[in-house]
């Protein structure tokens, strides 16, 4: 799966990207958030906030509660505001 940062989360955690295989048991965004936070320090600090965090699946924004099933892209980003 294809995992995108962007802005802040991008510059904290030092790259735009990452390309995960997913144990089976990471089955929604809340569990993938988990498991990004346990196998790197830096994105434990970029998402140690989660009221400041933002995700799209597959480009479509959700919740981090939303099922990760056929998901082939997730993409996380702070709250964007805008005029």
């Amino acid at each position: 799966m294809k995992i995108l940062y962007f802005a802040r989360l991008r510059q904290i955690i030092g790259r735009g990207q990452d390309d995960i295989a997913l144990p089976a048991q990471v089955a929604d965004v809340g569990a993938l958030i988990d498991f990004l936070k346990a196998r790197d320090e830096s994105i434990a600090e970029a998402f140690g906030d989660l009221r400041a965090l933002k995700v799209a699946i597959n480009q479509k924004h959700s919740t981090l509660d939303a099922p990760l099933a056929g998901a082939r892209e997730v993409a996380f980003f702070p709250p964007v505001t805008g005029g």
